[in-house]
């Protein structure tokens, strides 16, 4: 596979899109937000969203950059790490985020919306850090 920035480009001004839209989202307090099932939902599915962008567009450079295969999605978040595309303090922050999502896509029925709102309050803004070690990652790499 060949990388292609396109494809980064497109994913990052997706996850963009989403964490403006969680920002929004973020103005509600925990007891607002465990009062309405809207928020709630809103919350999970852009949680959702911006944890498969950031894996995706690291799988893409992981396989496309450096011919490297995760084994599965919190390998993504690893390998990105040891391969310098994202710093090791974001790496630390974003571990746990490939079952964050496994939970939101596939443990709906037990999903706890408290640690959604903790997430979202908390942890959301990690995905504008990835955006910008991402952008920063592919500004030193020569075309």
């Amino acid at each position: 596979m060949i990388l292609r920035r396109d494809v980064i480009a497109e994913r990052l001004d997706h996850l963009r899109a989403v964490t403006r839209r969680l920002a929004e989202i973020r103005t509600a307090d925990l007891e607002q937000f465990l009062s309405a099932y809207q928020l709630q939902w809103l919350a999970e599915r852009g949680l959702q969203l911006a944890a498969q962008s950031v894996l995706d567009i690291g799988a893409h450079i992981l396989s496309g950059h450096f011919n490297a295969h995760p084994s599965d999605y919190e390998d993504v978040i690893r390998l990105l790490g040891v391969h310098g595309v994202i710093p090791p303090p974001l790496e630390k922050r974003l571990r746990g985020l490939g079952g964050f999502r496994n939970i939101l896509v596939h443990g709906y029925l037990e999903i706890d919306a408290a640690r959604v709102y903790r997430f979202l309050a908390d942890e959301s803004p990690v995905f504008r850090d990835f955006a910008e070690a991402i952008d920063a990652w592919t500004d030193h790499q020569s075309d």
